[in-house]
């Protein structure tokens, strides 16, 4: 068997494993034990065998429904169908440059320009955009400015000039505001990393993995590789970083499935953080993953995942930030009608002052939502918010996992449906027994003292009629 064929096999068997039998529960098993996970509230339990055996014979919703009800695990619902209303606003991305000096095929901005006409954003408009974030906050309030493009660098004095503004009106308001940014490195200049440190900014690089792999996926728009200049503006930041954090975001393609060479060689690069997002939707379709190729990276996710167990355990940091994020989520409990904040709390600015539901809709008419002239358009905001609800998305309502992963990134599900449903839950599935098995210092595959797992059903045990 190949070490391509032995991912596809792990893969397959978590998607299996976590196929929704139950829009309710999600029942698995791992060295620990049996265990459940309510859907409602993202509860994770451990479980008796005689509940666990129930729970797993019931043949409907209804029947699961008592079984928890009767163990006294029926709560409010904790999500209805009610969609988000008036939300605040605590987020905003600037597409501070609409152009780009790479030729990245699968570009969701094409080449940063959204199928129109190459622009800058200009410092009015800015600081407009920053005006919006903040006159409505209230004090105490967190917020995040996103630098985005495009290439954002190639606009560095505006990016510059709105931070400056925000961080002197957030202060008067007596907000907290952070910054962000994502860029190709290309343009970066010891200055720049001078400026990021200063504003505690998080570094955004996007790199598709070692040389040959990235020079194909992202060169420059005359065909020259761009890798080997980026590492050279990106180094000196690594080397400084205090307050900024410098991460690197691979897009994974079917050319670049190597996972976990491009998590240890930009780990041992010096970033903070590397994660990895799949190519669901590109504006040519080029580079998009299908099934085998999402079985190949779900079985990379969980090499890489399994890696990350080993090395936590011996106290070592391993910065896999898909991995970080799921232990975060899973802990607190973390459950959602949406996948993010797109359209609520958080919004896109076009280069020329326009709102979008979020950065990758800028220029679609079909996520407008306003404009800086003439303010939020709340109306379109809330048919937004009530259309995106998981409960009004299918086949979300039949699945376990909605609330952990509220439907799936609207761009994506808007312009290719759902392809990756099993690999989100194949990993999900993986990730709730991984996370178990760090809160008990147990290794994958090995067994371990359940008791230091957080949450048990075994005191409620003695409350069920079996």
């Amino acid at each position: 068997m190949t070490p391509a064929d032995a991912l596809r096999v792990t893969a397959r068997g978590a998607m299996a494993h976590s196929a929704p039998r139950s829009a309710a529960v999600h029942l698995f098993e791992t060295g620990l034990g049996s265990h459940v996970f309510v859907a409602d509230g993202s509860r994770l339990f451990d479980a008796e065998p005689i509940l666990f055996s129930r729970l797993d014979t019931a043949h409907t919703d209804r029947a699961i429904g008592a079984l928890l009800a009767e163990a006294g695990l029926d709560e409010a619902p904790a999500i209805d169908d009610a969609a988000l209303s008036g939300p605040p606003l605590h987020a905003l991305s600037l597409a501070v440059a609409q152009q780009c000096n790479l030729g990245c095929t699968y570009c969701y901005a094409q080449q940063g320009e959204f199928g129109g006409a190459a622009q800058n954003m200009s410092r009015k408009t800015a600081l407009q955009a920053v005006d919006l974030l903040v006159d409505a906050a209230l004090p105490g309030s967190r917020l995040n400015l996103a630098f985005l493009g495009g290439e954002p660098l190639a606009n560095r004095p505006v990016v510059q000039a709105a931070t400056r503004y925000a961080a002197e009106r957030a202060a008067a308001r007596g907000v907290d505001i952070t910054f962000s940014i994502t860029t190709n490195g290309t343009l970066l200049q010891p200055a720049d990393g001078a400026f990021f440190e200063d504003y505690g900014f998080a570094v955004t690089i996007s790199v598709d993995g070692p040389r040959e792999v990235h020079d194909r996926l992202r060169p420059y728009q005359d065909g020259r590789g761009s890798y080997d200049r980026i590492m050279e503006h990106v180094r000196p930041l690594l080397a400084i970083q205090r307050t900024m954090q410098v991460s690197a975001r691979v897009t994974v393609t079917p050319a670049n499935l190597g996972l976990r060479t491009t998590l240890d060689q930009f780990i041992a690069e010096g970033f903070h953080s590397v994660g990895f997002a799949p190519l669901l939707s590109a504006p040519s379709g080029q580079g998009e993953l299908q099934r085998d190729d999402l079985d190949l990276m779900l079985g990379g996710m969980i090499d890489c995942g399994r890696e990350y167990e080993h090395q936590i355990r011996t106290g070592a940091r391993y910065p896999f930030a898909n991995m970080v994020n799921a232990m975060m989520e899973i802990g607190k409990g973390t459950h959602r009608p949406y996948p993010c904040g797109a359209g609520a709390g958080y919004l896109g600015v076009s280069a020329d002052g326009e709102l979008a539901s979020c950065h990758r809709f800028v220029g679609d008419p079909q996520a407008a939502l306003g404009s800086l002239a003439t303010g939020i358009d709340h109306r379109r905001q809330a048919a937004w918010l009530h259309e995106r609800h998981v409960h009004r998305q299918a086949p979300c309502t039949g699945c376990w996992a909605r609330y952990l992963c509220g439907g799936g990134c609207h761009h994506e599900v808007i312009r290719r449906g759902r392809p990756a449903c099993d690999f989100i839950r194949g990993w999900l599935h993986y990730c709730l027994g991984a996370y178990l098995r760090v809160s008990a210092g147990a290794e994958p595959g090995s067994a371990s003292d359940p008791s230091a797992v957080t949450s048990s059903l075994s005191d409620l045990a003695p409350r069920i009629r079996v």
